[in-house]
């Protein structure tokens, strides 16, 4: 039989038709699904995640897939990894944490049920440091307002006390013995050196040699009078020689052989003014040389009284 040409045409259009049908429900037929999540791709140092895969419509295929705890990177630190299989299901649930900063990647993963090959989808996990977030951290215990008294603030800050008041003391100390300690221990030195050129402006006048005996006694006195003023604070002006020598004795600050010395030459010089009795030129220079020799042992007898009084 002889089919005319449209026909033909018709029915092969709808051999086309159904063999693309047919194709299309065979597929249908014998695919899954694959479907893949993760609970939160943003999470805190140390923060619980979840990664669960899941695949559907398995028809009783067989799945391979990473072997348990070995599905995610090293980064990724496993708490879990649960599997539950059914005829035609598979789903797969991985626990995990991470305890560096940074972005990680959960790459795609290759999942192939029966024959087929399927690749899950990847993900970026970002781990941060919340503490780094100006979050306010909180002590473990609570501040507990707590009442001083005077002795407990002198118990805690006594030794910065006394460390200031001792540093205090110090520099008093040294400040006095800059400013007064040089003038005390040099004012001796300074009432010997004032004397001894009086003493040589009377040994330059020659009295000794020309025998004046008057002129050298007065000037001698003089000298002595001022001298026992300045270092010994012996009265000498407004005393008449025995009251000089009773006080130089009570005084006890000239040693006993000086103040015999002394004793001697007033004396002596009052007779040479008021009596007119005269001695000789040998007695002269002894009672100038004796008057010399006291004025420079002064400073040393003036230690050793205070060395005795201390």
């Amino acid at each position: 039989m002889i089919i005319p040409e449209r026909y033909s045409r018709f029915l092969g259009n709808r051999v086309d038709i159904l063999v693309l049908m047919f194709l299309i429900f065979s597929v249908l037929g014998f695919s899954q699904t694959l479907s893949t999540q993760v609970e939160k791709q943003k999470v805190g140092l140390g923060e619980v995640d979840s990664y669960i895969l899941k695949i559907d419509d398995l028809k009783g295929r067989r799945v391979r897939i990473s072997p348990k705890n070995k599905l995610l990177p090293y980064h990724f630190e496993v708490l879990s990894d649960s599997i539950e299989v059914t005829k035609d299901t598979y789903e797969r649930v991985v626990r995990f944490q991470i305890f560096e900063e940074g972005t990680f990647k959960i790459p795609a993963i290759e999942v192939i049920v029966g024959d087929e090959s399927l690749m899950t989808i990847p993900y970026e996990i970002h781990a941060e440091n919340t503490a780094n977030q100006n979050e306010e951290i909180n002590d473990i215990m609570a501040n507990k307002s707590v009442s001083l008294d005077i002795l407990d603030y002198w118990e805690i800050y006594k030794w910065y006390i006394l460390g200031v008041l001792l540093a205090i003391g110090v520099i008093i100390l040294v400040v006095y013995f800059i400013k007064y300690g040089k003038k005390q221990l040099s004012e001796p030195v300074r009432n010997t050196n004032i004397t001894l050129k009086k003493l040589e402006a009377l040994g330059s006048k020659n009295y000794i040699k020309q025998e004046d005996f008057r002129a050298f006694y007065v000037e001698l006195l003089d000298i002595l009078r001022d001298f026992l003023i300045r270092q010994y604070q012996i009265p000498a002006d407004v005393l008449l020689t025995d009251d000089l020598i009773d006080f130089m004795k009570e005084s006890s600050s000239i040693s006993n052989e000086n103040e015999v010395v002394i004793s001697s030459i007033f004396q002596r010089g009052d007779r040479v003014k008021f009596a007119k009795i005269y001695p000789n030129s040998t007695t002269m220079q002894n009672d100038f040389d004796d008057t010399k020799r006291i004025v420079k042992n002064s400073v040393k007898d003036i230690e050793f009284e205070n060395l005795r009084k201390s």
